[in-house]
């Protein structure tokens, strides 16, 4: 004798009513796309600034408005100076980030693949990396002057050690089993190392040159405010010398648009390159 069929329980909630479809279709039309919120949430929070501003709870000694900010920037941007300093600023820390990069790069991969290169490498790069930027900042001016030289030197050690620790770290958890695999069929040193190692450390690598390209710009500014020899960070000390609160903000702001950017772009790398992985996201 068969068994009788299996009918599905419609109460159950794996099996969803068809009749609940245009409900759920209607709820998606309405939810607020993410970029509308996050709009409105900094549109909701410079409304709450000016308002605070128009009503006297911050006056212009403490914080200028965001209308007086952005007046500020554009008599700034008409008479050369922001425009100026930015430009110098952004080659300070292009060139930083060029050569730090690179570097932490290559330490990582001689620590973490070489037993000799980690008995060599790691520790003075441990030792290193906690040391703060203005108790290094004097011994720079020191030896390279007021110049770009020492402001470029900070943002390379501050690319450079978040590069290096997240890179070795990425290495270390690659699987061994696929380096053994790919030894298996023959691969070479270099050919594991491109086709292994670094594919499986590249989400680590792009953490670290996330974190690095926020580092930069904090050790651009501990540079510039120092030794002050032009860049934003020079304009925010002549700023505080003559009490100009709204040009201060212009330019905290340039620099959080700065770093806003670059985050940017290291999501689009991300999605670039990281296809293949399908991590959790937000519901």
């Amino acid at each position: 004798m068969s068994a009788p069929p299996v009918v599905p329980d419609r109460a159950s909630p794996s099996v969803p009513a068809l009749r609940d479809l245009p409900l759920r279709a209607a709820r998606e039309r309405r939810r607020v796309p993410r970029a509308v919120r996050r709009t409105l949430v900094v549109v909701a929070l410079l409304v709450l600034w000016q308002v605070l501003a128009e009503i006297g709870v911050l006056t212009p000694d403490t914080l200028s408005s965001p209308l007086d900010t952005i007046r500020t920037a554009g008599d700034m941007f008409a008479s050369g100076d922001l425009d100026t300093a930015l430009l110098t600023s952004l080659q300070r820390a292009a060139t930083g980030l060029a050569l730090g990069v690179p570097v932490g790069l290559v330490l990582a991969l001689a620590s973490g693949l070489l037993r000799l290169g980690e008995d060599v490498i790691d520790s003075p790069m441990q030792m290193l990396r906690t040391l703060p930027f203005l108790g290094i900042t004097p011994l720079l001016i020191l030896w390279f002057g007021i110049g770009d030289t020492p402001k470029i030197a900070l943002v390379f050690l501050g690319v450079c050690f978040p590069v290096y620790v997240n890179t070795l770290v990425g290495i270390r958890n690659v699987d061994a089993r696929l380096v053994e695999a790919a030894r298996t069929f023959g691969a070479g040193r270099w050919s594991v190392i491109r086709s292994v190692v670094l594919p499986g450390a590249l989400p680590n690598i792009l953490v670290g040159l996330r974190l690095a390209l926020g580092i930069a710009w904090l050790a651009l500014v501990v540079g510039e405010q120092i030794s002050s020899d032009g860049g934003i960070g020079s304009l925010m000390l002549q700023a505080q010398d003559n009490l100009r609160t709204d040009r201060i903000v212009v330019c905290l702001v340039i620099y959080a648009l700065l770093g806003l950017i670059s985050d940017l772009v290291v999501r689009v790398l991300e999605r670039v390159l990281l296809t293949w992985r399908q991590g959790l996201e937000a519901s």
